[in-house]
This record gives C-alpha cells, structure tokens and sequence, in this order.
C-alpha cells in the first residue's frame, strides 16, 4: 500500500502532462499548426510544482519536452526535430520549465517566524 502512495503523484503529474498533450495535438491537428504549443505546457507544470514540489514538476517538465517532440513538431510522431529553431525552442522550454518549477514549488513552501518578527523561507 505504501509503493501506491508513493507512486500516486507520479501517476497524476503523468496523467496532467498526457492531457495537455491531448490538447495541444489536437489544436495542432485542427488549426494550421500553430508555432510554439510546447510554451502552453508551463501552466501544468507550474500546477504540479504547487501540489507535489520540485522533482515531480521537473519529471513533468522532461516529460513535456518529450511529448512535444514527438506530437508537436515535425516530424510527427518521431523525437527527431528537423528544425534548429525548435530544437532551441525546447531547450529554452526546459530552462523555463525548470525555473518555473522552482518557483512555483518554492510559493507554498512555509515561512519560519523568527523570534525578533522577521520571517524567512524555511528549507
């Protein structure tokens, strides 16, 4: 019972980045390819990073990139990105992803009232 507890948030945050990857396949497929779907996947990120910290958001993070290489850019349905423009978009999604998640984990992360009144982040 203990390993489903455990294995519980893994499955949700997959299941988040899945469902946005539904999404945004679906926008792609429908619309006339719209550029940069893979930014859209930082609000699901940063929803993660507030319900379970910093390492399951960064799993989604990686896991994002990898959906979107793979469902977003040509060519469909392969990691390989023909572009060098969309091989630099995900780097940078990662580098935000990662800055995001940091952040936003850090926003629900309790303060340590000192005994003068001043409070700080507790680590």
């Amino acid at each position: 019972m203990d390993i489903l507890r455990r294995a519980a948030p893994v499955g949700v945050a997959l299941v988040i980045v899945t469902a946005a990857t539904m999404v945004l396949w679906f926008v792609r497929m429908s619309a006339a390819g719209p550029h940069h779907l893979v930014f859209f996947y930082l609000l699901p990120i940063a929803l993660v990073a507030t319900l379970y910290g910093n390492l399951l958001a960064i799993l989604s993070g990686v896991a994002a990139a990898l959906c979107a290489a793979f469902f977003l850019y040509d060519p469909l349905y392969s990691f390989y990105v023909t572009s060098a423009l969309d091989v630099g978009e995900l780097i940078w999604f990662l580098g935000l992803a990662m800055i995001g998640a940091k952040c936003a984990a850090d926003l629900l992360q309790p303060l340590l009232v000192l005994p003068h009144g001043d409070q700080v982040a507790r680590d």
